[in-house]
C-alpha cells in the first residue's frame, strides 16, 4: 500500500482550548472550535476542514473535466453542510450543492453529477475507512 501524501500531516495542541496547529509540506493551518463550544474561533473546526477537503476536490475534479471537454463554464460554486442521525447506528449525511455561472444542458448536468461523485475525496468518504492509531 502506498501513501497518498509525500509527507505526513502533523499537528500539535498546547494548553489553549482546542487550538491546533496542523502542518503540511508547504504550510500551516490553525484549527479551532467556535466560541459556542469553548474555542476562540481562530481557525476552521474539524468538520469544516473535512467539508473543505470535499469542496476543493469536487471543484478541481469538475474543472479538469469541464476544461478537457472544452465547455465554457467560467465559474463553479459549491455549498456543503453535514448532519448526523444518532438514533440507532450513527449516520452522517453530507449535503453538497453545485452551481455554475452559465447555463448547462441536461446532458452536461447528468455527466457533471457523475464526475462530482468520482472525485477522490468523495470516493474515500463513501468507501470503507480504517484508522490505525498508535500511541
Amino acid at each position: 500500500m502506498t501513501n497518498l501524501l509525500e509527507q505526513d500531516i502533523t499537528g500539535s495542541i498546547g494548553e489553549q482550548n482546542y487550538l491546533c496547529t496542523i502542518v503540511w509540506r508547504n504550510g500551516t493551518l490553525l484549527m479551532d472550535e467556535p466560541e459556542s463550544v469553548g474555542g476562540n474561533d481562530l481557525g476552521a473546526d474539524p468538520f469544516s476542514t473535512l467539508l473543505a477537503s470535499l469542496a476543493g476536490c469536487t471543484l478541481s475534479t469538475l474543472r479538469m473535466y469541464i476544461d478537457r471537454k472544452g465547455w465554457v463554464i467560467p465559474e463553479i460554486k459549491i455549498s456543503l453542510n453535514l448532519a448526523q442521525e444518532t438514533s440507532g447506528e450513527l449516520e452522517t449525511i453530507i449535503s453538497r450543492s453545485i452551481s455554475f455561472s452559465s447555463e448547462i444542458t441536461a446532458e452536461q448536468k447528468e455527466r457533471l453529477l457523475l464526475i462530482a461523485e468520482k472525485c477522490p475525496v468523495s470516493k474515500i468518504l463513501k468507501n470503507k475507512i480504517t484508522i490505525n492509531t498508535l500511541l
